[in-house]
């Protein structure tokens, strides 16, 4: 009956792929909905893969799949794609199907997060369980691995690779939008999965052979204890064997839940920089954690005797102390998260502060020490406790400073600004009504210091960090004042400054403090114990917590910078300095916008304005006028003030040196050339020079040098009509260019007029010039003389001209007569011009 079975099968998947190019998504749709109710999982299991890689798209890129990241609400096939991958629709319900069976599918370890991938061709076991046990090893050695995974973690994976496979938009669509079928399954998912109401609805079929990827067997006193670096046991487990879900019924709740995070978290934020992943794998810093903790114990910490390792016997684990040297090379490949990708990270944040903080009160476990005494806590709720520490902070961390010290230095950077803000802000998330407070008076519950000494680094470390990145940046664009100052008013709210100082005293204490804490009571795991029981008085010691967080992220020989120290406080001096730079740089632009405003009058429309568009000032960009020039200086307020509350600054010492840089600097001083220095080929800008540019202090002239006849066509201008007079004015130079140079040769006055219409003015003016074009400043010549009809191609000129024939004929004057009074009237303009110019530009 096999070999039927498997024909017809194969039959089947002919058939789809033939419809893939036939017909329509739609009609798809609705014959894989009969196949998956009617055909049974033998037959299901052959077509699984392909419609797993036509949905998502192939782990190479090539097969793009339904493009569930550009498909849009707009869309007519919105809707039915989210109903039928919804966790409750006809795709979940195949997965669930063929889980009930023995069916693997693999997975190549090259499209592994480079870390992970790094680890296993190193022969070294990755931290995360999810990989454990499901290595399979072809006979072309270690370059061909790849996992063997069940049906939903292979959905899964597929689903979360999606994300940060790359992608070729097309003109005029982009992947950021938060409207896009991806982004609301992901959303879907989560709710569903990690529920901050009820528990996880149960699976259609009976999943008695599911597999539950956990290191070691679930018990009440051991559960989750092999993830994530805080355990000390986990430098030195071994490849278990992966137990079945019948070891612990009871995980039965949770195992998709677990799974469907540590694919998201795997896959999205374990992408490391090489700089880091070298840290990371340290064997110094691995050991001296070891041995800090165990220095911690009153009793050595006993790891379990691990069962027999199954099917991977002859797979050698390497303690981190001793693995051979990294394979570097697998980790060159840069690593640049889209903004999609870091606004989904953000959902992430979100929903697992509300879905951790789903936790009751009530159902806490009580400071007793008796391993039994939150033996009745669910595992839903177990997992509730434990997933925001131990399943994504140390990837968040170092996702986030990766993306801190990479990302552009532009408006962009709000999503990943935003990811970071709602990860130290778990108490926006809680969903409790309180009573609504302004923002200043905002205070953060008592009850999360322990979070934000948990989490210290995310405060201090990647507070300093976007410290040095805000100095680099623009601040006069509204857009970056507004990120400065949404830090500046997180960290204002009153009691957070004051918790941070106190994680970061605890984590000053001395160690011999800690010890004699530590002395007096301690369990390990394998002596009853449990990392979970967070409430145990032997185990939650913050100064320990806090300096167990610090080195586990940044190792044992960390140079830790105090956020209130005096080193960070001058370079928010610094900032303070450059913040009031900024402002009065606003408020000039804004002065000389409202100057050119009122200079534009209607006499501009006959020429008597300034006609050189060259002549803008730059240290804004084009949309930064008006409103928002005064919400700009109005944000730098705000985060002065903010800045002054976290760091204790004297008001009055802010206060004189804003006003003693703002006498020091007029406007004669701001118009000077950046900061230089002599070299050996003319002038370098130095730093200062370039944040003085960047921030609009000071700038270059910079004026189109070349043929102003071949200036890119304006928005005001016809360019048909441009193209058409630049042919008519280049056969009459060509021809008549002689005669033109020996009229403007003569100094009389025929000569000045001949310059006046022949040359252009604006080219022989004087300017400052940057570095680079001092050396060919001296080598300018004088303009040649020509015919330029290209003001003719304005759209000024032509209402201009199409009002003068109009009002030519209401006054019964023929076109020929217009045409006359229009030359004799543009001849006694030209005229008055030269005779009295120079006396007009004087006053």
């Amino acid at each position: 009956m096999a070999a039927p079975t498997l024909q017809q099968a194969s039959f089947l998947l002919a058939n789809l792929k033939a419809d893939a190019t036939t017909k329509p998504l739609v009609q798809r749709c609705q014959d894989l909905v009969k196949i998956i109710d009617e055909y049974p999982a033998k037959e299901l299991h052959v077509i699984f893969p392909w419609l797993v890689e036509s949905v998502f798209g192939s782990l190479d890129g090539i097969i793009e799949g339904w493009n569930l990241r550009l498909l849009h609400s707009r869309s007519n096939v919105y809707n039915l794609v989210l109903e039928f991958l919804n966790p409750s629709g006809p795709m979940m319900k195949l997965v669930y199907k063929l889980q009930a069976e023995e069916y693997k599918y693999e997975i190549p370890v090259n499209y592994l997060p480079g870390p992970v991938k790094a680890c296993i061709q190193e022969g070294v076991l990755p931290d995360c369980p999810l990989f454990h046990n499901k290595l399979q090893f072809p006979l072309s050695g270690l370059l061909t691995l790849n996992l063997a995974l069940n049906p939903f973690e292979f959905f899964m994976f597929n689903f979360a690779y999606c994300l940060v496979m790359p992608k070729n938009y097309p003109p005029g669509q982009h992947g950021s939008s938060t409207d896009s079928a991806y982004f609301v399954l992901v959303d879907t998912y989560l709710k569903y999965f990690l529920p901050s109401e009820g528990s996880v609805p149960p699976s259609p079929f009976s999943d008695s052979r599911g597999s539950v990827t956990a290191p070691s067997p679930r018990s009440s006193s051991v559960s989750f204890a092999g993830y994530g670096v805080h355990s000390p046991s986990l430098l030195k487990h071994h490849i278990f064997h992966q137990p079945s879900v019948n070891a612990d019924p009871s995980a039965q709740e949770i195992w998709r839940s677990e799974t469907l995070l540590q694919m998201f978290v795997e896959v999205w934020l374990h992408h490391y920089s090489l700089e880091m992943y070298q840290k990371l794998q340290s064997p110094q810093v691995k050991l001296a954690l070891l041995q800090y903790r165990l220095s911690m114990s009153s009793m050595p910490c006993q790891p379990h005797a691990p069962p027999g390792s199954g099917s991977l016997h002859t797979y050698q684990v390497l303690l981190p102390f001793h693995s051979p040297p990294p394979l570097w090379g697998l980790l060159e490949e840069p690593f640049t998260p889209t903004e999609e990708h870091v606004l989904v990270v953000r959902l992430l944040v979100k929903h697992l502060h509300a879905f951790s903080s789903s936790l009751k009160p009530e159902r806490l476990p009580s400071s007793s020490p008796s391993a039994h005494s939150h033996a009745h806590t669910s595992p839903l709720d177990e997992f509730k406790r434990v997933v925001v520490q131990r399943f994504v902070q140390q990837k968040l961390y170092l996702f986030l400073q990766h993306c801190f010290g990479h990302w552009p230095l532009d408006a962009s950077f709000r999503a990943v600004l935003e990811t970071w803000l709602s990860y130290i802000q778990p108490w926006r998330y809680t969903g409790e009504k309180t009573n609504p407070q302004p923002d200043q008076n905002r205070t953060v519950p008592d009850k999360w210091e322990s979070f934000v000494q948990e989490n210290l680094l995310m405060y201090t470390k990647l507070f300093q960090v976007f410290l040095n990145r805000a100095v680099r940046t623009d601040l006069v664009n509204a857009k970056n004042a507004l990120m400065v100052f949404r830090v500046s008013k997180i960290f204002a709210q009153p009691n957070l400054a004051e918790m941070i100082l106190n994680g970061e005293q605890l984590f000053l204490e001395p160690e011999h403090v800690l010890h004699d804490r530590h002395s007096r009571g301690y369990l390990s795991p394998s002596q009853g114990g449990s990392y979970l029981s967070s409430r145990h008085k032997a185990v939650t010691d913050s100064g320990f917590r806090v300096k167990s967080h610090v080195y586990a992220l940044e190792g044992q020989d960390c140079q830790y910078k105090q956020m209130f120290g005096t080193e960070l406080r001058g370079a928010v001096m610094k900032m303070i300095q450059m913040i009031a730079q900024c402002r009065q740089t606003a408020k000039r632009i804004s002065d000389h916008s409202s100057e050119m405003a009122v200079n534009s009058s209607f006499l501009s429309w006959f020429g008597l304005g300034s006609s050189d568009f060259n002549n803008t000032f730059s240290g804004a960009e084009p949309e930064e006028s008006g409103e928002c020039l005064k919400k700009t200086h109005e944000l730098l307020d705000r985060t002065l003030e903010n800045l002054c509350f976290v760091f204790k600054l004297n008001q009055g010492q802010v206060t004189q040196l804003i006003s003693n840089l703002g006498s020091s600097q007029d406007d004669g001083n701001c118009r000077q050339l950046p900061d230089c220095i002599q070299g050996e080929n003319g002038l370098i800008l130095t730093e200062l020079g370039r944040r003085q540019i960047i921030n609009g202090l000071r700038r270059f002239d910079i004026q189109y040098q070349g043929d102003p006849e071949l200036q890119p066509i304006r928005s005001y201008e016809n360019a048909q009509l441009v193209r058409f007079l630049y042919r008519i004015s280049s056969v009459v130079n060509d021809k008549f260019g002689g005669y033109m140079n020996a009229l403007c040769s003569r100094p009389d006055f025929l000569g000045r007029l001949g310059r006046h219409y022949l040359t252009d003015a604006a080219s022989t003016t004087k300017l400052r010039h940057s570095p680079t074009a001092w050396r060919s400043a001296g080598r300018s010549h004088r303009p040649t003389p020509r015919l330029s009809l290209r003001p003719l191609a304005s759209y000024r000129t032509i209402v201009a001209l199409v009002l003068v024939y109009v009002l030519g004929a209401l006054l019964s004057q023929g076109p020929v007569s217009s045409t006359l009074l229009i030359v004799a009237a543009s001849f006694l303009y030209g005229l008055f011009v030269m005779l009295f110019g120079e006396k007009l530009k004087t006053h």
